[in-house]
């Protein structure tokens, strides 16, 4: 059913939450690794694909006839459909709270709308390495052109909606919103693991006040299963994985404290070495057998694994345009 939209719609202003982190500074943290070595041609022109086509694509007009629902689960399963149909591997929803967006920012939406896509395993084969460097950035833009999809058709219906691009300045905190859309528990490695898809996934989302029934936490035994298993913690070349939670860095959505990396140590590594990723692969969780690309590629079931010799910590991004991480074994 379609209705004319009031000409004026009151919002409801969210603002950050005062012990919300600070958004990533990531000219800064490069500047203090002494610049950006990485150079592939096919990440670079994702990059300028995404900067050039996609950015100019975040904002529309919005349809002044509004589609209504008879429920909000008819809203959400509608959604859910269609964000599938964009590309989406796994869609959740969630309220926005003050803690799920960066300091200093504010929306104007009540829920964000998660998606997920899986990168594929074929492509982290050998890590670091350019051929997952590449598939990062792969799904960076496809992922970019889901979400963008789907606010197109969300304005489309007669709600305005916010693009939150997988990569980019955004808002909201993707790892907060995808936990609490019930896409996963927290990992030791910092990322969301997924009970079908692991770790090998990326997440983009779109904010909208259009009524939709959330989704909730899950509890899968993962967090069970990282406290006692440390593959990522010993394969992590820099050392940035620390053997316990951390909790200074708060709770996760089960109550657990939280695992955190050490950025200091972390990051250095990620710019020099075609941006990591081994903590992902390793994730003993990753279904291996099943995560084949069901085309006849041959794959193994564990990663040829690169241990390069880490670069020197760095923590000289001044601490209020940096999020806390503990330092882990210095």
């Amino acid at each position: 059913m379609n209705v004319l939209a009031p000409e004026f719609e009151i919002t409801e202003i969210i603002t950050s939450s005062e012990d919300s982190p600070a958004a990533f500074m990531w000219d800064e943290w490069y500047a203090g690794v002494g610049g950006r070595e990485i150079d592939i041609p096919e990440v670079n022109e994702y990059l300028r694909k995404i900067h050039t086509e996609q950015y100019p694509r975040f904002d529309g007009e919005v349809s002044p006839l509004k589609m209504t629902f008879a429920t909000p689960e008819d809203a959400s399963n509608y959604i859910k459909s269609k964000a599938k149909e964009f590309g989406a591997d796994m869609v959740g929803v969630c309220m926005i709270e003050p803690s799920d967006m960066y300091r200093g920012r504010s929306v104007t939406h009540e829920f964000a709308i998660a998606v997920g896509q899986k990168m594929l395993w074929r492509e982290f084969q050998k890590v670091p390495s350019r051929e997952s460097a590449i598939e990062c950035l792969r799904i960076y833009y496809s992922l970019g052109e889901t979400v963008i999809q789907l606010a197109e058709l969300i304005r489309s219906m007669g709600y305005e909606c916010k693009v939150e691009h997988p990569i980019g300045d955004s808002d909201v905190l993707h790892i907060p919103i995808g936990l609490k859309a019930g896409f996963g528990e927290l990992g030791r490695h910092g990322s969301i693991i997924n009970p079908t898809f692991d770790p090998l996934f990326r997440m983009g989302s779109v904010l909208t006040s259009l009524p939709m029934a959330i989704d909730h936490p899950i509890d899968a035994g993962i967090a069970k299963f990282c406290d006692n298993c440390r593959a990522c913690r010993i394969y992590c070349p820099a050392d940035a994985i620390g053997d316990e939670r951390t909790p200074e860095a708060g709770k996760d959505h089960l109550g657990n404290d939280r695992y955190k990396v050490d950025t200091g140590k972390c990051f250095p590594y990620f710019a020099k070495h075609n941006y990591c990723s081994i903590c992902l692969p390793v994730c003993v969780y990753n279904h291996k057998q099943w995560a084949r690309d069901f085309d006849g590629i041959p794959t193994k079931l564990f990663p040829e694994v690169i241990m390069h010799t880490p670069p020197a910590p760095c923590d000289l991004v001044a601490d209020e345009n940096k999020h806390f991480y503990p330092k882990v074994k210095r």
